[in-house]
């Protein structure tokens, strides 16, 4: 089976969805029975082909990038524009059975253009499917007739939870979705050997540094907790366009010595991060389905996170949901785990538990039975 898969994002260039498209190419190499080509792009102009595994390359469509984790307007066209030639140069030298395209857009729309040539699937990860995202409000209404266009053709869509597939379904009732969930790579992401640390409560969250994370929610409640006299430390992984506002924010609030914006992390070094700290803690108001969350339940974290589709499906007695999105529900959650070394403990166990249920090779393995039945 031949399959071409477009992503405008891959490592190191945006977040959880380019980590996600890795992961999942990572379980398909070596596969003999597969070959996959992937057109996605460079943070500088050319053209770059890359072998991830022998049956899978990587042609990487450089465009003039200036940040690598938030996507301007003016480079999302230039990619567009860019990568047409190479995607139609690719499926005319190539006898593809399928695309599979992360993103219903900009991705689908290359996709869209040759459906009556080759069927295509769009896996909806979050910010393309209309929602709350605070910066997209204008683009959702313009081009919602665009969106809609180009799933009604796929071949399939699919959303990575139950939560953003009813999102996708509120948009568009008339099509079906199906649910394949995100993954999480359990061997690299484990807990630690000791979780007692009489010190401080070490408070993480992790993610692209955008207005809809609302991490300024969070240093507030962290704020509220260190005037009560709480000992903790809060740190703040992620780059984004927001790096230097919550800098400046921390600054301003005297908090330097209890914040840290760490700025983004490599990912090799991401598993000790998780095991460093005690609680993973999110004011998000949307999500797909959170790698980050993912792998700090599996690096033993309870979770504190204000509820929204895409974390409440991974969250049982593993964490807590805060049902009004604010600082001082946020303080009570935390509080109410802080208080509680026994709850924390018992909360680890279940979070190792849950992300158990979450591995990428089941991912690999259901998009594999799709592509078997749409080829």
């Amino acid at each position: 089976m031949n399959i071409l898969m477009l992503n405008y994002e891959f490592p190191p260039i945006g977040g959880g969805a380019a980590n996600a498209h890795l992961c999942l190419l990572r379980q398909y190499a070596g596969n003999d029975d597969l070959r996959v080509d992937v057109l996605t792009s460079a943070s500088k102009p050319g053209f770059v082909t890359e072998k991830l595994a022998g049956n899978i390359t990587i042609y990487k469509v450089g465009i003039h990038k200036k940040h690598l984790h938030f996507w301007r307007k003016v480079e999302v066209i230039e990619w567009l524009i860019r990568a047409k030639s190479h995607y139609r140069r690719l499926l005319r030298e190539n006898n593809y059975d399928l695309v599979h395209a992360f993103f219903g857009f900009p991705t689908g729309w290359l996709c869209y253009r040759t459906a009556g040539k080759l069927p295509y699937i769009i896996s909806l990860r979050g910010s393309d499917v209309p929602g709350k995202h605070a910066r997209l409000q204008l683009e959702y209404k313009i081009l919602g007739p665009v969106f809609g266009a180009i799933w009604k053709k796929a071949a399939a869509l699919v959303a990575c939870s139950e939560g953003l597939r009813n999102r996708a379904l509120r948009f568009l009732p008339s099509v079906s979705i199906d649910v394949i969930p995100n993954g999480v790579e359990l061997e690299r992401f484990c807990p630690a050997q000791t979780s007692e640390r009489p010190d401080k409560l070490r408070l993480l969250t992790v993610g692209r540094l955008s207005v809809t994370k609302r991490v300024a929610m969070l240093i507030d409640a962290v704020e509220i907790l260190h005037n009560e006299d709480c000992k903790l430390h809060f740190t703040v992984v992620g780059g984004g366009q927001m790096e230097q506002q919550l800098k400046d924010v921390v600054s301003s609030k005297g908090l330097g010595g209890v914040i840290d914006i760490a700025g983004r992390i490599e990912a090799e070094n991401m598993p000790r991060v998780y095991r460093e700290n005690d609680i993973f803690i999110s004011a998000t108001m949307q999500e797909g389905m959170s790698n980050a969350m993912l792998e700090a339940m599996a690096s033993g974290l309870p979770i504190v996170t204000t509820r929204c589709e895409g974390v409440q499906e991974l969250i049982t007695d593993n964490g807590v949901i805060v049902e009004r999105a604010n600082a001082e529900e946020i303080v009570r959650a935390i509080r109410s785990l802080a208080d509680n070394p026994q709850a924390r403990r018992e909360m680890t166990v279940a979070a190792r538990s849950r992300a158990e249920q979450y591995t990428w090779s089941r991912t690999a393995e259901e998009y594999l039975a799709l592509y078997e039945r749409l080829k």
